[in-house]
């Protein structure tokens, strides 16, 4: 894949200065129309062989367009923070919103050659990585996102000259990096390697560019065109997003029997047994998320039901048990200004905890294939698609050590009527009712299929969903906390056979 960037490209210096000033008003041209438009985001990868001038491309990108709107970020060795977090929460934090343009060295791509490279894992776990960063990629241009992906290339040869001239030179010696020393023993597994991440990964939506980098008119012109002409054509797209999605026929619920018409509501507690079972469950939970086995994980709790099910009731119940340090809670509500400027995953993964900690989420990412769904605030391309991304993100967390426990808490008709009628005639209770819930009301049995749906395809081995009989809150509260409880016993459980089997 590389044999075209090893031949010696070059452009003389007259040619260069005399094509650089309409490139650069062209390039500012678009850059501002990015801005304007605010439609989508850019965000440009820069991987390839050390010295081939990937540094002195992107600072003079920066010269060319106005770098108020370019954010350079580099992900070096990861921070204690990133350490405790899954493997993309890194990246994912520092997307550039739409309307600007985000550079990254040391991406995802750099990351998973340099461990293979350096032996710290086999194939498989790079073939791994590999599908990671496709799913990732085509997640965020289905969004709309720009992405350009850039390969320096050099020769061994032509490396091994570049570093002879600079050592050989007392005032630019000091551009030789201990990087540059190491990859030049490490050529050729590095450039194996390379190619094999390059014939997978590139792709329509976002293929690779290889750019020979020995000379630097040559190299700054040819990153120069690619980024004018793949600005222009997604400026000049009147949409960004694919309209359709091949996915399996959404089934016909009239007249059958679905989850939610299988639980038993009438399940209740006593008070005296709720009181009993509460205080137990809770004692248990405190302990577990003390326990130093916690250590290696972390706890999401994931709150979606119908409107006045009481997922409010019972998050008290399991705040209750604990440290306000130990916890946090995230409610969902309409996005942001900042958050719709970036991928509907993105203000989710922001909240994911550390490990040790663990966190709520009163509504959840599950919003695109409920609410977003039934009220049309999106398109049917979206909310589809959308449980493969939830699939692959709750994958994520679960390889990170995250423990995901998704609770739908379900009542009839009937209930939510009498709850919704009570909350208007008790003057404390009044802030719970809006007009918004009684015209949901009106759409229960849309839903009512969206949610059989959901679970449908999300309910995993590795995230599955809990569906709580929700019509007695007591029951209901000591079901949160039950499952709480068994799944974290159960994630202890699976590192300690892990664990087993590394020291066999």
């Amino acid at each position: 894949m590389f044999e075209s960037a090893e031949i010696g490209h070059v452009i003389d210096k007259d040619t260069f200065e005399a094509e650089v000033p309409a490139l650069r008003e062209a390039l500012l041209e678009a850059q501002f129309e990015l801005q304007q438009q605010g439609r989508f985001p850019v965000i440009v990868l820069i991987n390839g062989i050390e010295g081939a001038g990937k540094g002195e491309t992107v600072k003079l990108l920066n010269e060319w367009m106005d770098p108020r709107l370019i954010e350079v970020r580099t992900f070096d060795q990861q921070t204690d923070e990133e350490l405790a977090r899954p493997p993309a929460w890194r990246y994912w934090r520092m997307l550039p919103a739409k309307g600007r343009m985000g550079i990254f060295f040391g991406n995802w791509y750099s990351q998973m050659l340099q461990g293979r490279v350096h032996g710290e894992f086999k194939d498989p776990r790079l073939d791994q990585a590999i599908a990671g960063a496709e799913r990732l990629e085509k997640m965020l241009c289905d969004e709309g996102a720009l992405i350009f992906k850039f390969w320096f290339h050099l020769s061994k040869k032509q490396m091994k000259a570049r570093l002879k001239g600079l050592k050989d030179d007392p005032l630019h010696s000091w551009r030789i990096s201990p990087l540059d020393w190491q990859q030049s023993h490490t050529y050729d597994k590095f450039v194996k390697y390379g190619e094999r991440v390059l014939r997978r990964t590139s792709r329509d939506y976002a293929p690779w560019h290889v750019i020979e980098g020995v000379d630097s008119c040559y190299r700054s012109l040819t990153v120069g065109r690619i980024l004018l002409d793949g600005l222009r054509q997604a400026l000049d797209r009147s949409k960004i997003r694919p309209q359709k999605v091949s996915v399996a026929p959404l089934p016909e619920l009239d007249g059958q029997i679905t989850l939610l018409d299988s639980l038993d509501m009438t399940r209740r507690l006593d008070k005296a047994d709720y009181e009993e079972q509460l205080i137990t469950e809770q004692a248990r939970f405190a302990g577990l998320l003390r326990d130093k086995r916690m250590r290696q994980h972390a706890l999401v709790a994931v709150f979606e039901g119908n409107d006045a099910a009481g997922k409010g009731g019972a998050i008290r119940r399991v705040t209750a048990a604990l440290d306000p340090r130990q916890y946090s809670i995230v409610p969902i509500a309409a996005p942001t200004e900042e958050e719709r400027a970036h991928p509907y995953m993105w203000r989710f993964w922001r909240h994911i905890p550390a490990r040790g900690k663990f966190t709520m989420f009163d509504r959840s990412w599950y919003g695109r294939v409920l609410v977003e769904r039934v009220e049309g605030f999106c398109s049917q391309a979206d909310w589809l698609r959308a449980y493969g991304e939830i699939n692959d993100f709750e994958e994520q967390l679960a390889d990170a050590g995250v423990v995901v426990v998704k609770f739908w808490l379900a009542i009839d008709k009937e209930t939510q009527l009498e709850r919704f009628q009570e909350r208007e005639d008790i003057p404390f209770k009044r802030f719970k009712i809006t007009e918004d819930d009684w015209r949901n009301r009106d759409k229960w049995d849309a839903y009512r299929a969206a949610v059989c749906d959901m679970v449908d395809r999300t309910s995993t081995e590795i995230s599955p969903w809990t569906l709580v009989e929700a019509n007695d809150k007591r029951w209901a509260r000591v079901k949160v906390l039950r499952t709480l409880n068994q799944a974290l016993e159960a994630a202890f459980e699976r590192s300690a056979r892990q664990a087993r089997k590394k020291k066999r």
